[in-house]
């Protein structure tokens, strides 16, 4: 596979990562918005629709950490890679 082919597969992974990121960001926001709005309708209590909001809100926070630890981890794995290619062109030469 050409190196040029690599690098547009790679862009549109990554492309697609970031996509399903913010949707899921966006979900997270979404249903901690729903629940808020349940647990307010049904209590007496109107400030847990905010506790519903900040639940959301830290899940969206808690999805970005989970993808940013996902993409250390696989530039660590390429970088062994990398290195693991140029020792064996190395030997072969």
């Amino acid at each position: 596979m050409s190196e040029k082919r690599r690098k547009i597969i790679r862009k549109g992974l990554e492309a697609a990562d970031g996509l399903s990121l913010g949707i899921s960001i966006v979900v997270a926001v979404l249903i901690g918005i729903a629940l808020g709005i349940l647990m307010k309708k049904f209590t007496p209590y109107p400030w847990l629709f905010w506790v519903g909001v900040f639940w959301g809100v830290a899940a969206a926070i808690l999805n970005v950490y989970k993808a940013y630890k996902a993409q250390v981890k696989s530039y660590k794995e390429f970088e062994k890679r990398d290195l693991l290619v140029k020792k064996t062109q190395k030997k072969s030469e």
